[in-house]
């Protein structure tokens, strides 16, 4: 026993913006493999055999974790005659699982023995884990499930540490008990810790055993938008399940549904399945809640910043009508057609921005449509590639986009449409076309480049 003994070590993650070239995997490093021993009336060195019982251990400095999962996940536990070792095993338990940006631990002793004391910084470097295909579980009771056998594990993960390979082994025990067949694994998220990016998950999901769609149903869905979305999910018939891929087809697939229909708010609840045939394949049905919203009507139009094209002439280039159900996807297709109009008006970087104004109560949805036209480019140089000289001279002759002039961005595909003549053109090409923006000058080059065809 070490009486009034004061000890030290530690353990860091560096994460982040502070985290060296070097640690940019997002390894864990061992900062400290001393001990400094300070003794307050009696001073002794401990011995390498040296061993201590813990009569508490504290914990410092826990924000989100749980002081008793941190304690049951070190390993150690009150009452325990604990080693230099055990002690030195603890600290790297807890720091190899990447929760930690900061981990060192200190304790005192008295005639009875001793108070561990873990101080930490929790790692902020979360992201969420989700579960892609464990359809016989609801999400919270598997959350529940794996948190009981991985004590620090509370539905988030960070990019570094070992956590991530806990949970997998959890979930393999879980599938074991239930004799589910399959095995768990785990794609982590591409987010980097070097560069302090928390974006995307873990996805875990089950593998070696089909799970497959065998209906998809949309409760909530009124008799209008029931028949376009059935038609839309047809393809995912038959198609392995997985959560983040029905989110995906809600929103490209299930969505332009509502919004064409002037469901500016809809919105879609999570994918929920249920397991209508297990055995050597499972497969599931598949509801998604539709939540529809108010239907909105056009109110009005107002376009700022245009001074090229007059609003009259942009405004007939709208399709929507005053008092109709706001088509949401045909505005968009307006406004890109507006801004490819623009460059073929010289005007080669204009924007629109889109600011809708929804009134709730009237159902009525009125827009601004905010236009940059940006600075006006000219015609730079011509440079034609892949043809003989006299060749390349005829089409240069037949080029009427001339250097200087007002820089058309459709001209090319024009050109060769309606204009270009292969005069001593033998053989049949291929042409792309690339253009060279000179931001400085306000002009664009054109190099066409002509690939004999195979």
């Amino acid at each position: 026993m070490l009486p009034q003994m004061f000890v030290t070590a530690g353990w860091g993650v560096l994460g982040g913006r502070r985290k060296s070239a070097a640690l940019a995997s997002g390894r864990l490093l061992l900062l400290l493999a001393f001990f400094l021993f300070h003794a307050t009336g009696i001073s002794e060195q401990a011995g390498s055999e040296g061993s201590l019982k813990l009569l508490d251990i504290e914990v410092i400095g826990t924000s989100h974790l749980k002081a008793d999962d941190v304690r049951l996940a070190s390993g150690l536990v009150v009452g325990q005659v604990a080693t230099k070792g055990d002690l030195e095993q603890a600290i790297e338990r807890l720091g190899q699982t990447g929760l930690f940006s900061r981990l060192s631990y200190r304790y005192h002793c008295a005639s009875g023995g001793c108070t561990l004391v873990f101080e930490l910084t929790e790692n902020d470097q979360l992201v969420p884990a989700e579960f892609e295909n464990f359809v016989w579980f609801g999400q919270n009771e598997l959350l529940g499930l794996v948190a009981s056998r991985v004590p620090l594990f509370n539905g988030r993960l960070p990019l570094a540490g070992r956590l991530a390979d806990q949970v997998v082994v959890a979930l393999d025990r879980v599938l074991a008990e239930r004799k589910i067949p399959g095995e768990a694994t785990c794609l982590r998220p591409e987010g980097s810790q070097a560069a302090g990016d928390s974006s995307g998950s873990y996805l875990f999901k089950i593998t070696h055993h089909e799970i497959l769609i065998h209906r998809l149903d949309f409760p909530g869905a009124a008799a209008a938008e029931l028949r376009p979305l059935e038609s839309a999910a047809e393809p995912l018939d038959g198609q392995p399940y997985l959560r983040t891929k029905m989110r995906d087809q809600a929103r490209s697939n299930f969505l332009p549904i509502y919004l064409a229909r002037g469901y500016l708010k809809a919105s879609f609840g999570a994918p929920q399945a249920s397991v209508i045939e297990d055995g050597a394949r499972t497969l599931v049905d598949v509801s998604v809640a539709v939540i529809s919203g108010r239907q909105y009507r056009l109110g009005s139009i107002q376009w700022t910043g245009n001074a090229a094209l007059p609003s009259g002439n942009l405004q007939e280039l709208v399709h929507l009508k005053l008092g109709a159900p706001v088509d949401a996807l045909q505005l968009e297709a307006d406004i890109e057609a507006i801004q490819k109009l623009y460059r073929t008006r010289v005007y080669l970087f204009a924007r629109i921005e889109m600011t809708p104004n929804l009134d709730d109560a009237r159902q009525i949805a009125s827009y601004q449509l905010s236009v940059s036209e940006g600075d006006l480019y000219s015609m730079g140089d011509l440079t034609v590639e892949g043809l003989d000289s006299e060749a390349a001279k005829k089409l240069v002759a037949q080029w009427q986009m001339k250097k200087g002039a007002p820089f058309d961005n459709s001209y090319v595909a024009r050109f060769f449409k309606l204009l270009y003549r292969n005069e001593g053109v033998t053989l049949s090409y291929d042409v792309v076309p690339r253009q060279s923006v000179n931001q400085q000058n306000k002009t664009v080059s054109v190099t066409l480049q002509f690939k004999p065809r195979k």
